[in-house]
């Protein structure tokens, strides 16, 4: 029996859900919706749309759903190209630390978000 088979949602807390909202949809390009989040939709090795998609959403701090206090978490993001996106996060004022790794199974890098939240940008090895 499978178990876990990929991420369906991201879920976390913010104090100001929809300036840290605006901050990944300016830096990151991801369309976040009126509702706080988005889907991401699947899809197979030559691009072509599946059924489902991975959920990402921010929500309120100290909210129902968020009791208080500062969540911990990683969120690992896929991008294309490392290098070209820490240079364009860098020249737009954010955070990014100088460390990276580069490792068979792809480029890490982070970036800081504006509540100081570590955000993890992997580029995949060539061919995945």
């Amino acid at each position: 029996m499978k178990r876990v088979t990929g991420i369906g949602g991201i879920f976390f807390a913010a104090k100001d859900p929809a300036t840290l909202g605006a901050w990944y949809q300016t830096h990151l390009g991801i369309d976040v919706q009126s509702w706080g989040g988005t889907a991401f939709t699947w899809a197979d090795a030559a691009g072509q749309p599946i059924n489902g998609s991975t959920i990402w959403s921010i929500g309120t701090a100290g909210g129902d759903s968020f009791p208080a206090g500062k969540p911990g978490f990683t969120i690992n993001y896929r991008v294309e190209d490392l290098t070209a996106l820490l240079e364009a996060l860098r020249a737009e004022g954010c955070k990014v630390l100088d460390k990276t790794d580069d490792s068979e199974f792809g480029k890490f890098g982070w970036v800081i978000d504006p509540e100081g939240n570590t955000v993890e940008l992997w580029q995949p090895p060539a061919g995945q």
